[in-house]
């Protein structure tokens, strides 16, 4: 059995639909950002970044005790080495994928958060330009970004070839792209990817359908809402 400490965001269903597609049990056990339950000790043993998702088998590869994972792409991974899917055994193929993950960690994901942060949730600034300069930024590295998985989908149904945990990093950034201020019509191969391809895929719909129970748009009405979920500083998790 398989702890998931999650939350219906792009970076928790990422795991959800791994687990999901792998056929594995799994168990959730909510983690509430909104609410700081990120910050409890008891999760920080598990996640010292104090960020969900993160996992602990109960059952890892060889036996012994359980294994803690944190890192939504090191979890991706530490799946597909155990259950031997979705990640290529061969040293090229393996790469192939492993680069498009780190894409997506480095580049997609932080960008699109940054740009839904802005368009979303930023509070006006005096000047308003100020506002508009955040917002502007990251919707045009989003736009970028889409364009990049665009045209590498333009020959294939799979970022990597094969589908592999590319496709489940980077399919959940994908899902929100109103919010980071993206036509689909400008990314044709992105949208069949996404509503097609990856979207109508069971695993894929009931990964993304774990917690949705959960959810309610985050409040940011008062400063301590803000500050859990925007202000965090060191002295949250000494």
């Amino acid at each position: 059995m398989i702890d998931l400490y999650y939350w219906p965001t792009p970076n928790g269903w990422k795991i959800s639909i791994m687990l999901e597609e792998c056929g594995l049990p799994y168990k959730i056990v909510p983690v509430n950002i909104g609410t700081g339950e990120q910050f409890k000790p008891e999760f920080l043993k598990i996640s010292p970044n104090n960020r969900m998702p993160a996992i602990v088998d109960h059952d890892p590869p060889g036996g012994g005790e359980p294994v803690s994972v944190f890192e939504s792409g090191a979890i991706l991974q530490y799946l597909a080495e155990k259950t031997g899917k979705f990640l290529p055994k061969d040293l090229r193929g393996k790469y192939e994928v492993l680069q498009w993950v780190n894409w997506q960690m480095g580049g997609l994901g932080p960008m699109a958060g940054q740009a839904n942060h802005f368009r979303m949730y930023a509070p006006q600034f005096n000047p308003p330009e100020a506002l508009k300069y955040g917002q502007d930024r990251y919707t045009n590295e989003v736009n970028r970004l889409f364009g990049v998985v665009n045209k590498r989908l333009a020959d294939r149904k799979f970022v990597a070839g094969e589908i592999s945990i590319a496709d489940f990093a980077i399919w959940p950034w994908l899902v929100g792209y109103k919010n980071f201020g993206q036509n689909l019509d400008d990314f044709p191969h992105l949208k069949r990817y996404l509503e097609e391809t990856m979207g109508t895929r069971p695993a894929v719909v009931k990964g993304k359908a774990v917690g949705a129970e959960l959810r309610q748009t985050p409040g940011v009405n008062t400063e301590e809402q803000r500050k859990v979920l925007f202000g965090q500083t060191a002295s949250v998790v000494r």
